[in-house]
């Protein structure tokens, strides 16, 4: 599993679908200069935990546009897939109502540069191309901050659903960093009482 912490975003240009738009060509370099991104991978439209994830970050939607966060959604589904879902209600399995982008990544080369790509591609004794396990994206999710470099990330084995609530503590941490040049501690919460990098600022944290 690659670590993108501290390196560049990578950069793609995709179809999505936000609302009752197909956009022919989406990429994240619009928002460079502009908003914090959260981009996270899902598995599969039309599945069982990834409704609960996209329905809750359009839930929060509000508290992500507060901070200039900008939330994309990503998984190997094509756009008419997408589509389909985003016009299905909620009771049937959908996720009408949902507003932020989702992107296709139908050639699944945007999973495989931010190296959530299950599945791998083989070939056999014969120099035939085979498939091991499925080609869909694990539940990665990544913080790319306004120069777009990637500043936090986490990946979920398919069974294992997210916290919202973790997403945006980091991102109130980064921008906390940020804005006052304090790193903040272990399990550290808005308002809380953050730490100098220097050793002084450290003691006095310490010392409280």
């Amino acid at each position: 599993m690659s670590v993108l912490v501290g390196k560049k975003a990578p950069s793609f240009t995709a179809k999505a679908v936000q609302g009752q738009n197909i956009i022919e060509e989406f990429s994240l370099d619009q928002f460079i200069g502009e908003k914090y991104v959260v981009l996270f991978f899902y598995p599969k439209d039309f599945t069982f935990v990834c409704p609960t994830e996209l329905h809750r970050f359009q839930d929060e939607i509000a508290q992500f546009e507060s901070r200039g966060v900008q939330v994309v959604g990503c998984s190997t589904d094509s756009e008419f897939s997408h589509w389909a879902w985003l016009n299905t209600p909620k009771n049937k399995g959908g996720i009408e109502g949902v507003t932020y982008p989702l992107v296709a990544d139908i050639n699944k080369t945007i999973s495989e540069d931010y190296d959530v790509l299950a599945g791998e591609v083989v070939l056999d004794e014969d120099d035939n191309i085979e498939v091991e396990g499925e080609l869909v994206a694990y539940r990665g999710l990544f913080l790319i901050d306004k120069a777009g470099t990637v500043r936090h990330q986490v990946v979920n084995d398919m069974p294992l659903g997210r916290s919202i609530n973790e997403c945006i503590r980091v991102i109130d941490a980064l921008q906390h960093f940020e804005l006052h040049g304090e790193v903040c501690p272990m399990d550290w919460q808005k308002g809380d009482d953050a730490m100098t990098a220097d050793h002084a600022g450290v003691s006095s944290y310490f010392s409280k």
